[in-house]
């Protein structure tokens, strides 16, 4: 067992019920466990901190990564564009994506995260270039191990190319099956839903804009059989806004919810454009 005691914290952000903010007190952990928080504590542990001079709070949680475009981001050729130029000009790039990239910029982008307190991550990885598609989990959740985070993965995914008024290249979509497939390999491989989970898997086709409604549909059945969660890009944009009204008469949500994309199993990214009347609906149905 290893044992570790925090002393003399100045202030401690508890985040409980009451919101409090405690001075001056000792935490005590075991095996990365709080097991006592309390003023002067007659403990001993394998290794004390000294935090008379620091804050000790909770750590942060993100809930929307793209760790693979970390490798990418200082591009110049790309700055200012909105979102779909944006993208049309990346999957260039991404669409040559392999386990050493997508190793070394999750190490990268969950380190700046350790770095800044946050010990969760949710990374919505969605680009599997053909011939990649089974070590890229993998290889992110090997990187999460070393650095010792905890990591919520996605099987995210994109079966719309340019050729089906999507916006990826053919090379980075699959098919609905093999898409599903490998959900449902990376569910079974890695999804642990144990209280204290350092490895959680969701299911993440990445927008309406380059999901079938087949793939979505079939998601969320999928999703629910194995107990995980659902995510998603969603209005992002009015770009997107447009597509979904052109394409499916609706606006992003009632596209999605029609599909059944509402429910406290179910998280989006971005919500820039919902109305008052679509955060009702994502509030009364716990999305």
């Amino acid at each position: 067992m290893a044992s570790l005691l925090i002393r003399s914290i100045r202030y401690l952000v508890t985040c409980d019920d009451k919101d409090q903010l405690l001075e001056d007190v000792d935490l005590y952990c075991e095996d990365g466990f709080i097991r006592q928080i309390g003023p002067h504590l007659d403990i001993t542990a394998d290794r004390t901190i000294d935090a008379s001079h620091m804050l000790c709070y909770p750590g942060l949680v993100n809930t929307h990564h793209h760790l693979y475009q970390v490798f990418s981001r200082n591009l110049p050729q790309v700055q200012n564009m909105e979102l779909f130029d944006w993208l049309t000009a990346l999957y260039e790039i991404w669409k040559g994506l392999d386990e050493q990239v997508v190793r070394l910029s999750s190490l990268t982008g969950m380190g700046e995260l350790l770095k800044h307190g946050c010990t969760t991550c949710f990374d919505h990885h969605y680009v599997f270039p053909q011939g990649q598609a089974e070590g890229l989990l993998d290889a992110q959740f090997a990187a999460a191990e070393d650095l010792g985070i905890r990591m919520y993965a996605s099987r995210g995914s994109m079966d719309l190319s340019k050729k089906d008024g999507g916006l990826p290249p053919d090379s980075v979509v699959q098919t609905v099956d093999e898409i599903l497939r490998d959900c449902q390999r990376a569910v079974e491989t890695y999804h642990d839903p144990s209280r204290f989970s350092m490895r959680m898997v969701a299911l993440a086709p990445c927008s309406p804009f380059s999901v079938s409604e087949e793939l979505l549909r079939q998601s969320a059945i999928l999703a629910r059989d194995l107990g995980v969660r659902l995510h998603t890009h969603l209005c992002e944009t009015k770009d997107e806004e447009r597509y979904t009204l052109d394409r499916y008469g609706l606006r992003p949500l009632a596209y999605l919810e029609s599909l059944g994309w509402v429910g406290p199993d179910v998280w989006f990214a971005h919500g820039i454009h919902f109305t008052d009347a679509e955060l009702d609906l994502l509030a009364e149905t716990g999305t």
